[in-house]
């Protein structure tokens, strides 16, 4: 797994809690933690993907005579 979709992971995670911690709270600064987790999950999908396309040409790239 690439280490930039590992890195969204985690930061999926972390606002995930931060969201839940803020909306326990009260606060509604849970609203910019969720936005937050969307663009992470994107941007960990987007890399995670890539990184499948790629490893499937290698391997397609490999077996050619």
């Amino acid at each position: 797994m690439p280490r930039i979709a590992l890195y969204a992971l985690v930061v999926c995670v972390l606002a995930t809690a931060a969201a839940a911690v803020s909306f326990a709270h009260g606060s509604f600064l849970g609203v910019v933690w969720v936005l937050m987790l969307g663009v992470a999950s994107n941007i960990a999908w987007f890399h995670w993907r890539r990184y499948r396309v790629e490893r499937a040409r290698g391997a397609a790239d490999s077996t050619a005579p």
